[in-house]
């Protein structure tokens, strides 16, 4: 079954991550609310309620994340830069990988998608840890520095070969998700890898 196969078993799968992430986040926000609370009546001890509190900063962070990466996203619909970096900044406060994330203005959600989606597949050839950058110019850019890069050529190959096919396991999702957001957004995808440094840039075809 090709790419463009099957729209609404993709659209309901969207629909369904949009859900779950929209469901969540409610009681991950009120479980914060309570710790705030907590710390203000002076109940708890200081170092329970940081590991808390910096926990329930993290999950929200990653909700957030699954909600513009795996959720709905249509041509019509913009996000801020700003809140993009928020949330990457939350999810990398003690994670091996870094984001320097450097769109600050609006821009479309399909686009965030596809950067996310990017910097998830970034993460997975970078075992060691390391930097990933994000820019909007006249392309997408999302550029990845490590001491090492290890991209496994089953899982990056498709990703500019349409035609190729690899079956991919839950961990890997972001792979068989960013060609289908590719097509459905109308860009093209070019990759450049070093040992150390490994770029996607996004054009419009």
């Amino acid at each position: 079954m090709g790419l463009g196969d099957n729209p609404v078993s993709r659209d309901l799968a969207t629909l369904v991550g949009s859900r779950i992430c929209h469901d969540l986040i409610s009681p991950i926000g009120a479980i914060g609310n309570g710790v705030e609370l907590l710390s203000m009546g002076g109940g708890g001890g200081t170092d329970e309620i940081d590991l808390i509190s910096g926990s329930v900063e993290q999950a929200s962070a990653r909700i957030r994340f699954f909600r513009i990466a795996y959720g709905a996203a249509h041509a019509e619909q913009t996000i801020a830069g700003t809140e993009v970096a928020t949330i990457l900044r939350a999810m990398s406060a003690a994670a091996r990988v870094q984001y320097d994330w450097t769109i600050t203005g609006q821009m479309s959600r399909p686009l965030a998608r596809i950067a996310l989606l990017s910097a998830q597949c970034m993460e997975s050839a970078m075992p060691g840890g390391g930097q990933i950058t994000v820019m909007l110019d006249d392309a997408l850019h999302v550029i990845g520095n490590a001491d090492r890069i290890a991209a496994d050529p089953a899982l990056w190959l498709p990703l500019e070969d349409l035609a190729t096919e690899h079956v991919h396991s839950a961990a890997q999702v972001q792979f068989a998700l960013l060609p289908r957001a590719v097509l459905e957004a109308g860009l093209t995808l070019t990759i450049m890898q070093s040992d150390t440094t490994i770029s996607m840039q996004f054009r419009e075809t």
